[in-house]
């Protein structure tokens, strides 16, 4: 595998899972997995935390009420720089739906597509985002 060709290291570190109806939705996994399903604090109604109970082996996530007609479940992926896996998924043929987005004190994201239209979001950690 040449240099140009490098996977990047990475792995799944969250996931949003999009609702209809949340409250529905946050009763069907509490009492599916046992998850612990609270709002995130200042984001009460928009944005609830998803804890799995794991370790770090086993990622949480996120639920929000679904923006629009078949936003599936996004897995976010941890990558050294959002920027240059942006570029990667476009010379692999992926979609950059949402461009580099900074998470204030946590990171920045970037939402993209696969050549088979799946959706993922990679993720840069770096407690200075702005």
């Amino acid at each position: 595998m040449s240099k140009s060709n490098k996977a990047i290291p990475a792995n799944v570190i969250w996931f949003e899972i999009p609702a209809d109806q949340p409250a529905r939705a946050q009763q069907f996994y509490s009492a599916l997995f046992g998850w612990k399903i609270n709002p995130m604090p200042g984001m009460e109604g928009k944005y609830w935390h998803i804890d799995t109970g794991g370790k770090h082996d086993m990622p949480d996530g996120g639920m929000m009420p679904r923006a629009c007609p078949g936003q599936p479940i996004t897995n976010y992926i941890r990558v050294p720089s959002v920027t240059k896996g942006m570029a990667k998924v476009k010379k692999l043929g992926g979609v950059v739906c949402k461009p580099k987005t900074a998470v204030p004190g946590m990171g920045y994201f970037a939402i993209c597509l696969d050549t088979e239209k799946n959706m993922f979001a990679l993720w840069e950690v770096n407690m200075k985002a702005k």
